[in-house]
């Protein structure tokens, strides 16, 4: 029913969960690690290996929130036979009586009256194994345990296991500086990924706010991990934490570039943003390649005759009666001047997405935080029949924007 810690070989289920709508890429970017048995769950994916794995995808995963190693899987028959084979776990194998830990997780069952209750059940196993064993237990921290377990119950199937990332693995350690609301950066990697960008062709974002998109792209065009300037993993606090092993991944990741293979090109109207920008891109590895300005974007020029523009530009209310206004001057803009572009634009702004006066290509649902965005893709054609087929008329919106999402 469990995994031995002490046997760095052995095989478990890992599983690495991520934001609604990114479960696919999430899986793309596996298979370029090298994960080729990749299965696809709901706000999540799995793999089998081992705690190698573990390590390796916490450094290397920049589409996962956290990464999940599994510790025992077993069935119930109604509620009190969680707690009863819980207590049947040698919970002390996985971390000191020190060392503070939590439960959390999700419940699909109608075995439990209140959501809440299974978690309560299995810290309760844990704390009296430890109890029994030592003659105390380890204390419970809700908010930053240093161990926290991951409880998830879909009918009488349980499953639990060990959270090894701690913290979010979007809090990546670069990040000094940011704006009001700034995008998430395992969505940014993500759209990044999803526009489909070479990492050769020049990038552009002309609404960078404090450099999020342009960080991840470039990192991801070195090849250096997005959590390298990470300290923390919650791994390190495991009865069976491999500082060797760990040292041995940590090295062999490539922590610096000498050039970029492309030109990443970002700017804002914004002095603060920019000065912000800096400000992160002073504490990592690729920041001396990424060319930052303080302008306007329909005062952009594009660096080159051909790239990608990924780009998250602003909406909802602080935008108010001039959204509208602003998306019209950027979809002019895009036809104007990025000609030979492929442009993606994240918003939560269906109003703004019709003002663009553009057919998209393609259409995304996706999430960033709790606010539901679309991610588009716009091809900015040369010549002028294509040109012309790639505009629509406002009113005929209903019909050229499929409802079909992907």
């Amino acid at each position: 029913m469990e995994n031995k810690l002490n046997d760095s070989e052995v095989k478990m289920n890992i599983t690495l969960k991520t934001f609604y709508g990114l479960e696919e890429v999430l899986k793309e970017e596996l298979v370029e690690l090298g994960y080729s048995e990749v299965k696809v769950l709901n706000r999540a994916v799995q793999i089998v290996g081992t705690w190698r794995d573990v390590y390796f995808l916490n450094l290397h995963s920049r589409c996962a929130i956290s990464v999940l190693a599994e510790v025992a899987n077993f069935s119930i028959r109604n509620e009190d036979d969680l707690y009863k084979k819980c207590m049947k776990i040698d919970w002390t194998q996985y971390f000191d009586v020190t060392k503070t830990f939590a439960v959390k997780g999700a419940i699909f069952s109608d075995f439990f009256k209140h959501s809440q209750f299974p978690f309560l059940l299995v810290k309760d196993a844990i704390a009296d194994t430890f109890r029994n064993k030592f003659g105390k237990r380890p204390d419970v921290h809700i908010k930053v345990p240093q161990v926290l377990f991951d409880v998830y119950i879909n009918d009488q199937n349980v499953t639990i296991s060990l959270n090894s990332s701690g913290v979010p693995l979007f809090q990546r350690g670069y990040r000094q500086s940011a704006g009001d609301a700034p995008l998430n950066e395992v969505v940014a990697a993500a759209l990044v990924r999803m526009s489909g960008w070479d990492r050769k062709s020049a990038f552009v974002d002309p609404f960078c706010g404090s450099g999020t998109i342009l960080i991840e792209a470039a990192m991801l065009a070195a090849g250096i991990p997005s959590s390298i300037e990470r300290q923390h993993y919650a791994f390190k606090n495991f009865a069976n934490y491999d500082t060797v092993l760990w040292d041995e991944i940590y090295e062999a990741a490539t922590k610096r570039c000498q050039s970029l293979p492309c030109r990443i090109v970002g700017s804002d109207i914004d002095p603060d943003m920019i000065m912000k920008t800096r400000r992160n891109l002073k504490g990592i590895a690729v920041g001396r390649f990424i060319e930052t300005d303080i302008r306007p974007f329909d005062e952009v020029k594009k660096p080159e005759d051909t790239g990608f523009m990924v780009t998250n530009p602003p909406y909802g209310e602080r935008m108010g009666d001039n959204i509208e206004e602003m998306y019209s001057s950027l979809g002019d803009w895009m036809k104007t001047e990025l000609k030979g572009y492929t442009c993606w634009v994240i918003s939560a702004s269906e109003e703004g997405f019709k003002s663009i006066g553009l057919r998209p290509e393609r259409r995304i649902k996706m999430y960033n935080g709790d606010l539901e965005c679309s991610f588009r893709k716009f091809s900015i054609y040369e010549g002028s029949k294509k040109a012309k087929n790639n505009n629509y008329d406002l009113d005929e919106v209903s019909e050229t924007i499929s409802d079909e999402e992907e």
